[in-house]
């Protein structure tokens, strides 16, 4: 095969992948109501850790949508503690939106991925048998090179669920825009409540 072909072969790969992820529409939530709680649940990445009081996702992001968050998020939380704690935050808050972002620590120590997974999956069952919608946030792999664990990707699209799967990988890639290597800072966390804000736009729950 010549130059050109390959070229022209490369083309036609790149346009057919464009095509497919635009022919990917973003799952459509409820809208929720004027006076809604959103609950996002996760650890330290939801905490806020790396940056100030008041300058975490969940509150960036409260600002942006002019709805109650509740920042849920404990740092250093594996995932089948989450699965134990969620069910008495839900009780406690009763939101009509969880934004899910967890499982961090579970790559962080080598986790068996497929356990993981299974408690995410809870998770959103969970949500879902109260009556409330669910959006996942994925989180990278430790690593040299970044890339969001790919049963983030299986879990959304088992369950049809709204995606934001790419914003912490961008993030944690860019030295200026975290605290440390597993950590956004202020101006990290502003671009990861700004992209689940345009998620949630487009989901049409806002």
């Amino acid at each position: 095969m010549n130059h050109s072909a390959v070229l022209k072969l490369l083309s036609l790969i790149i346009t057919l992948a464009l095509l497919y992820s635009c022919g990917k529409d973003t799952p459509k939530l409820p809208k929720i109501s004027e006076d809604a709680v959103i609950l996002a649940f996760g650890n330290s990445l939801t905490y806020g850790t790396g940056a100030k009081p008041g300058e975490s996702y969940p509150a960036i992001l409260e600002d942006l949508s002019g709805k109650r968050i509740v920042n849920a998020g404990i740092p250093g939380e594996l995932s089948a503690k989450g699965l134990q704690r969620l069910s008495e935050v839900l009780n406690e808050y009763e939101p009509e939106l969880l934004l899910l972002c967890h499982g961090g620590n579970d790559l962080l120590r080598r986790h068996e991925c497929a356990k993981t997974a299974t408690n995410l999956k809870q998770m959103v069952l969970m949500a879902r048998e109260r009556g409330v919608s669910v959006v996942l946030i994925g989180v990278p792999r430790p690593g040299f090179m970044l890339k969001t664990a790919d049963f983030y990707t299986h879990i959304a699209e088992e369950m049809e669920l709204p995606f934001e799967g790419g914003i912490l990988e961008e993030i944690l890639s860019d030295r200026g825009l975290k605290s440390d290597t597993t950590h956004p800072n202020s101006k990290g966390y502003r671009l990861m409540a700004e992209a689940v804000h345009k998620l949630l736009k487009q989901t049409g729950t806002l």
